[in-house]
């Protein structure tokens, strides 16, 4: 959780910390144990580096690294790993972060729709992989 709660802090500064805040409850009670989560972890010394959860078969809920292992390739092998066990992949990224959409693009994901974001009223695209 703390990995996820300083992740997409990180990530998203165009949303108040706060509202990460009041989401973690959620994340943690609800969100986790429904998903399949796959964790990277640092072969030096066991530490989490990253980590992606996938619900209802197809939907990637969440993919966050840690800021140390940026540009190391974890992102990459924790997708590669979800491609692996599902024949298609769908996610919601909010439009205004760049390196995400950049990075799901480059992953071969895809823009299906444009929609807005009902905990933040932001606007988000959804892509999809396969789809």
């Amino acid at each position: 959780m703390l990995l996820w709660l300083r992740s997409t802090i990180a990530a998203h500064p165009f949303i108040t910390q706060s509202y990460w805040f009041e989401s973690a409850a959620m994340v943690r009670d609800t969100f986790l144990p429904q998903a399949m989560t796959w964790v990277a972890c640092n072969p030096e010394n066991g530490e989490i580096s990253g980590f992606i959860s996938v619900i209802s078969e197809q939907f990637i809920g969440a993919l966050f690294v840690r800021d140390t292992f940026h540009g190391c390739g974890v992102a990459q092998q924790l997708m590669a790993t979800a491609k692996a066990v599902h024949d298609k992949l769908l996610l919601e990224v909010y439009q205004q972060n760049h390196r995400a959409v950049a990075f799901y693009q480059k992953e071969g994901f895809t823009i299906t729709a444009d929609t807005c974001h009902p905990g933040t009223g932001l606007q988000t695209w959804i892509m999809g992989w396969k789809i």
